[in-house]
């Protein structure tokens, strides 16, 4: 009876951060058009921002209630469902084309930031200045965005049904109180989860609540994948994992430094050469494919089943 109450905790939670995320990234987008916004630009930081809200709200909610593990965990696993899960499946609807900016610039930074964040939790605590040097480098990476081409290059008339009105900016506001609310039971129940089944909270953090704040980008990529718009696509998920990083985890220990277990180590190497692979797939043709898709997919798959003690 716990474990069904827990998992209704979760399920609930899990609803609330999808809507509430697929809002804010609606109604962001909306408002992003009026100042005539690229779709490369809009998906690594707008949409990236939106669908990373949730990974946000549990994370220092967690560190808030002292549970380090599920606030680190959640961001890590949340970035390997991100480049696994998402993409393969993403790549298995249709090729995914790349371009060498994506990969030169932005998934360069987010190896490079991964590997620092690897460094800095050696000592299994990331402190206030981390979170400082975090923030710092996630403000300066956004604006070398923006200033480096954020325009539209094309002047075009936005049609009037496009722009965004009053109901755009209620529904960014309600976005944000339903993911409050959301972040809220999906902590509540990862933990209590985590006790009735006897295992840590590092691996629930990992898989089952990382996999419920992802709901949003799963959602958005998708149908990105459907409509052809890889650049959109590829920037929401490069983007939510720069943003899950230096915004999400640097801002969390700015105001509430997290102490974690040892898990933590393996878990960000496996997190680097998953970074790596992509980038190493996303170079080859300029472009990722069904087979590359599928062994995302595999791995990550069998990642959950090494967590979980399935072998």
């Amino acid at each position: 009876m716990a474990i069904i109450l827990d998992l209704g905790s979760l399920a609930t939670g899990a609803i609330l951060l999808w809507i509430g995320a697929v809002w804010i990234v609606d109604s962001a987008a909306a408002i992003a058009r009026q100042f005539r916004l690229s779709e490369l630009t809009i998906g690594l930081t707008i949409v990236a921002l939106g669908t990373s809200m949730p990974e946000f709200v549990v994370t220092v909610t967690a560190s808030f209630r002292e549970m380090g593990d599920i606030a680190l965990s959640n961001i890590i696993g949340s970035n390997i469902f991100n480049l696994g899960i998402i993409l393969g499946i993403c790549a298995l609807i249709a090729p995914v084309a790349s371009s060498r900016t994506l990969i030169n610039r932005d998934g360069l930074f987010l190896l490079l930031l991964t590997a620092a964040i690897l460094v800095m939790l050696l000592d299994m605590k990331i402190g206030r200045l981390s979170g400082f040097i975090l923030v710092s480098v996630f403000v300066c990476y956004n604006l070398f965005i923006f200033l480096r081409g954020a325009r539209m290059t094309i002047d075009l008339e936005i049609p009037e049904e496009k722009k965004a009105g009053g109901r755009e900016y209620l529904k960014l506001c309600s976005g944000f109180i339903m993911i409050a609310l959301g972040g809220h039971l999906m902590v509540d129940g990862a933990a209590s989860l985590a006790q009735t089944m006897g295992v840590g909270q590092w691996i629930i953090g990992m898989t089952i609540v990382a996999a419920g704040t992802s709901l949003p980008e799963l959602i958005v990529c998708i149908v990105a994948a459907l409509k052809g718009k890889s650049e959109m696509l590829l920037g929401n998920l490069i983007g939510s994992d720069i943003f899950n990083f230096a915004g999400v985890l640097g801002l969390t220990c700015l105001l509430n430094p997290i102490t974690i277990s040892q898990t933590a180590v393996p878990s960000m190497l496996t997190l680097l050469g998953m970074i790596a692979l992509v980038l190493v797939f996303m170079k080859t043709g300029l472009k990722l494919g069904r087979l590359e898709g599928l062994i995302l997919i595999a791995m990550s798959l069998l990642r959950w089943a090494v967590d979980f003690h399935v072998f």
